[in-house]
């Protein structure tokens, strides 16, 4: 069983997002994350769902909001960006890994060049962590001698070798072959088990009835409706989310 605590790890607030061509991608997004929860973002392509989540390390800069995380204003000028995203894992579409580079080097190599911790302590926690990802064979093989889950996986494990306070992942099965989608939602329902605070935007509902303890449905860059998987998907109450559900389930 996860253990969830009360404290709220990440809050954002009325966040606005207009990009310089006008476009207004985020509309009083208002999301309150607890320590130990796995809140999952689904929606229509479009609906703001991955802006938001790049909103939450700074990647994406706001209009207008407030966006905190253990009580740091991530979007203030005297932030350090670099501290924030130690503390803030991240898993992408795309896996970006370097390519002349082995497994447990492109896990190493964020720990010993940005936090610059000893290299014996990183290879231990990087060989570790390979391991629990299923990857324990295949450490000293390159990006290229790798499925795409494979490289997937090693890419959570190098996020999590940062030992971030929280992981946020951008549709991490989006680009994988349908066979190797169920090895990369095995590692994400193992880290929910172990109590790891998450942020998860993704098209796989069945992911988001087993591991979820909220679902957020975004669209036209708003947040619309939120609840535990079972009233979500069994008694989704706003229209927008009846259209959304009826078109997909």
């Amino acid at each position: 069983m996860r253990i969830k605590h009360a404290e709220t790890i990440l809050g954002a607030s009325r966040v606005d997002k207009v990009f310089d061509n006008g476009c207004r991608a985020l509309s009083q997004v208002s999301v309150q994350v607890r320590r130990g929860e796995v809140v999952v973002i689904v929606g229509p392509s479009g609906s703001g769902k991955s802006t938001f989540l790049r909103t939450l390390n700074r990647l994406e800069s706001i209009s207008a909001g407030r966006i905190e995380l253990d009580g740091i204003d991530i979007h203030a000028r005297a932030t350090n960006v670099n501290r924030l995203r130690e503390r803030v894992g991240m898993v992408f579409q795309g896996f970006n890994l370097f390519p002349h580079k082995t497994a447990l080097h492109n896990v190493m190599l964020a720990p010993l060049k940005v936090a610059r911790r000893p290299r014996a302590e990183v290879e231990r926690q990087a060989r570790a962590l390979l391991a629990k990802v299923g990857l324990a064979d295949r450490m000293d093989h390159y990006p290229a001698q790798l499925s795409g889950g494979q490289q997937q996986r090693v890419a959570i494990a190098r996020a999590l070798c940062m030992q971030p306070h929280i992981m946020l992942f951008d549709e991490p099965t989006s680009a994988l072959d349908p066979e190797m989608v169920g090895e990369v939602l095995e590692v994400m329902k193992g880290l929910a088990r172990d109590g790891m605070t998450m942020v998860v935007v993704t098209h796989e509902m069945g992911f988001a009835r087993e591991v979820a303890d909220r679902v957020l449905f975004m669209a036209d860059g708003r947040l619309l409706a939120e609840d535990t998987p079972d009233g979500f998907f069994s008694r989704p109450a706003h229209p927008r989310l009846q259209q959304f559900l009826s078109q997909i389930l």
